[in-house]
């Protein structure tokens, strides 16, 4: 379904730990605008809503309205200048949320074109386990995976070793 799409490795054990952690009975925010994945989500039998492109970082207010059992933030707290203020607004008891990790080899991306995708925050594991205890939340589960690339160099060596995603279940304690 999704093998042949650019980010196959990154959607496989996204949906994989998804399903691991959440019943496709139980209604789900996915924090950004309509996207490849929220439709992954959809094809796999979740009821998803998503946000609507506001700038989370000053308008909240569609996760604070939301009735959803969980919320799901892939790839969308390193754009937040404050992610901290976002994960205390969500109202649900469950969140499974993935973040790029911090690459010592590399810096943070930084898209040339579009203003908007930038990383604000790459962050290293131990940073995203405190930002979220600090915001009431308790990691149940989490994994950690690579990225490599077929380009020739050494950073392109290093990615198959190092891990790039974080992602984690977390429950309101």
């Amino acid at each position: 379904m999704y093998e042949h799409t650019y980010p196959s490795k990154r959607f496989k054990h996204t949906i994989e730990f998804l399903q691991k952690h959440v019943s496709t009975s139980e209604t789900i925010l996915d924090l950004g605008v309509v996207n490849p994945f929220s439709e992954i989500m959809e094809q796999h039998g979740y009821s998803v809503e998503n946000t609507k492109g506001e700038d989370l970082d000053i308008d909240t207010s569609n996760i604070e309205k939301s009735k959803a059992e969980v919320v799901t933030a892939f790839e969308i707290f390193e754009h937040l200048l404050s992610p901290f203020t976002v994960l205390k607004t969500i109202k649900a008891d469950k969140l499974v949320a993935s973040v790029p990790l911090k690459l010592w080899f590399s810096s943070a991306y930084r898209s040339k074109t579009d203003m908007l995708d930038r990383h604000y925050h790459e962050f290293e594991d131990w940073q995203f386990d405190w930002l979220l205890e600090k915001t009431g939340w308790k990691i149940i589960d989490s994994e950690k995976w690579t990225n490599p690339t077929k380009k020739i160099g050494i950073r392109p060596i290093l990615r198959w070793f190092t891990p790039r995603y974080y992602i984690v279940y977390a429950e309101k304690v």
